[in-house]
């Protein structure tokens, strides 16, 4: 499957944090066609294995998670209209107006209902509403509804994936399903080649909640050497320029205490061997990607974040230019063929 029809599937794709199960199933169906085992763990975490000359070493491990933001159905009232419950970083000004989707016993659509400005007063105007008091409405009564979906059913924005041009897609749940269709890209580039290493392609479960199957999964390949990929601010008006990363840039390389410097500075040479462009930013506060716990991995990890420009992140509309998603897939392949045991013990001394 080509780079642009596997973003758009598990864009589509349902896939909340702790409800992973349509999304990780896209993705394995995928990966079985290019990677030499796949096999999905426990907590639901898609682990894609390459095998390398060196498969007694420990693995070099990539990892980029597949859940996304999104609800669940807390109520339904007496008239029908539904209440939410967030899971994942919701901002409730995107909500009024919206259409969902619950997928529950019947896929069903519904419309996040907004006050008129007329019935608002001034002093409201300017506010959120808050997520407590926000309703969906389906259209349907009380007992038509509850033949349809149940309490707890997983609610996404109702958003297919579409491109403004060539190059620029845009959808829901790109923030990360950029990063794993990068991750894609790698198996795709490595397909007919041999690495030094064993590679582990991993799809992590729950990162939106608690960077949950980045833990599990580093714990049981328990790697030396690893990378994630997820995505950062896209340059856009408002925005300010050391905060953001320039769309059809090449990806970020993030510089701070969970980038390891022997692991920065490969990434760059390999970059400039292969002209592939990056851009360069400071983080010194580690924290919120899968980087963050598998660099404290048991005994630890040298790790690295490579991040994808993103616009509108967590909205039902996040923009991409594939060019990067493939330039990030293609770096991370390059640095896979160079990272051989020498390579990796060598860190261990800087």
């Amino acid at each position: 499957m080509d780079l642009k029809s596997f973003i758009e599937r598990i864009s589509n794709s349902l896939g909340i944090s702790g409800c992973e199960q349509e999304v990780a199933g896209e993705i394995t169906m995928a990966w079985e066609q290019i990677a030499d085992e796949v096999r999905r763990d426990n907590l639901g975490n898609v682990i894609a294995l390459k095998k390398g000359k060196n498969s007694h070493k420990p693995p070099l491990m990539l990892a980029a998670h597949q859940d996304e933001i999104g609800f669940l159905v807390r109520d339904i009232d007496k008239d029908g209209f539904i209440s939410l419950d967030p899971i994942g970083g919701i901002d409730p000004r995107l909500l009024p107006g919206q259409e969902i989707k619950i997928w529950g016993r019947e896929e069903t659509l519904g419309v996040v209902g907004a006050r008129p400005p007329h019935l608002q007063k001034p002093q409201d105007r300017e506010k959120a509403i808050p997520l407590e008091k926000i309703f969906v409405d389906c259209g349907l009564k009380k007992e038509e509804l509850e033949k349809k979906i149940r309490i707890g059913d997983a609610v996404t924005f109702h958003q297919k994936m579409g491109w403004l041009n060539e190059n620029i897609g845009y959808g829901k749940a790109l923030d990360d399903r950029a990063g794993v269709a990068a991750l894609h890209q790698v198996l795709l580039e490595l397909k007919d080649r041999t690495t030094p290493l064993d590679v582990a392609v991993v799809a992590t479960v729950q990162e939106e909640v608690g960077i949950r199957g980045a833990i599990t999964s580093s714990f049981a390949l328990n790697p030396d050497l690893g990378l994630a990929v997820d995505v950062a601010f896209a340059s856009r008006p408002g925005l300010e320029k050391e905060m953001t990363l320039n769309s059809n840039g090449g990806p970020g390389l993030e510089i701070g205490p969970h980038m390891h410097p022997g692991v920065l500075e490969k990434l760059k040479e390999v970059a400039g061997e292969k002209e592939i462009p990056i851009q360069l930013i400071g983080v010194p506060h580690p924290g919120g990607t899968d980087t963050y716990v598998m660099q404290m991995n048991r005994c630890g990890m040298a790790t690295g974040l490579l991040s994808i420009p993103l616009a509108n992140m967590h909205s039902p509309v996040e923009v991409i230019d594939i060019r990067d998603v493939r330039r990030t897939g293609r770096l991370m392949a390059s640095f896979c063929l160079q990272a051989d045991v020498e390579f990796v013990e060598g860190l261990k001394c800087l």
